[in-house]
């Protein structure tokens, strides 16, 4: 095209790696959240996605999410249940639970979810870890050491952008990220 870029055809190409490596599934695992900022929790639910996902030898594309991200779909304006269709149904998705989290019984108490409850695969994270990035702001803000919990190139991004400092957040008080302006401009008309 134009700009240089390549544009495979995708299923082609999963069908070439999952011959290559016929012990292996090939997946596309799409992950969305603030990652604000990542923490090692969030790498750790792209290996037991992977972990789980190995040995059922069918290339897919999925939705991968914590608990908390699931229950979001039950936020009142947040998604769209047309969106929340499309992707649990065409999909799929898998779930990290963690301590915490009923994602079964909010499965259970969703229309669309359990309509596509087949598409949803849960995995328990055993290894107790309640690491958030709420919880890693917090500690910025107090001066508390966040080593280990984040990987050591976030650690130090942050360290020398002063992120999340007291009074880098102060700075930013009263300052919307631009998707929740759109969603309350929205609202407002």
């Amino acid at each position: 095209n134009k700009r240089g870029v390549r544009v495979f055809h995708l299923d082609l190409q999963l069908q070439i790696l999952s011959m290559e490596n016929s012990e292996k599934t090939e997946v596309v695992l799409l992950a969305c959240g603030s990652f604000n900022p990542i923490t090692n929790m969030h790498l750790r639910l792209f290996e037991l996605a992977k972990d789980y996902m190995n040995g059922t030898g069918v290339p897919k594309v999925k939705l991968l999410c914590g608990a908390d991200l699931l229950e979001s779909f039950g936020v009142p304006n947040l998604w769209k249940g047309e969106d929340i269709a499309k992707i649990v149904g065409d999909y799929g998705l898998i779930c990290i639970t963690r301590a915490g989290n009923d994602a079964q019984k909010f499965i259970y108490e969703s229309d669309v979810l359990w309509k596509h409850q087949n598409n949803i695969h849960l995995v328990n994270e055993w290894i107790t870890n309640d690491i958030s990035s709420t919880k890693i702001r917090r500690a910025l803000r107090r001066g508390q050491s966040i080593r280990y919990l984040v990987p050591d190139l976030v650690q130090e991004y942050i360290e020398k952008h002063s992120l999340y400092s007291s009074e880098s957040e102060e700075r930013n008080v009263g300052v919307i990220l631009a998707p929740l302006q759109r969603k309350t401009a929205e609202a407002d008309t």
